[in-house]
């Protein structure tokens, strides 16, 4: 599941990079179906960094992996 959520981040990274920012995989957990990310760079400190977390990158995974329950940011 792991290479799955990195293709769906490599997918969003194009648009986070467009704002200054990125977005690294820390971690998958399959038995919680949970993901924990860290926005960095200009998203990093972004006062909308948790609403960029869960409208576009949760959506994204959600919609591309059913088993994705959160995205959590590390």
């Amino acid at each position: 599941m792991e290479k799955k959520v990195q293709e769906v981040l490599n997918k969003i990274k194009p648009m986070l990079e467009a704002d200054g920012g990125s977005i690294e995989l820390v971690s998958v957990d399959e038995k919680k179906g949970a993901v924990k990310v860290k926005l960095v760079g200009a998203c990093g400190a972004c006062p909308f960094s948790m609403m960029t977390l869960k409208n576009v990158v949760e959506r994204a995974l959600k919609q591309e992996i059913p088993e994705i329950k959160e995205v959590i940011s590390a």
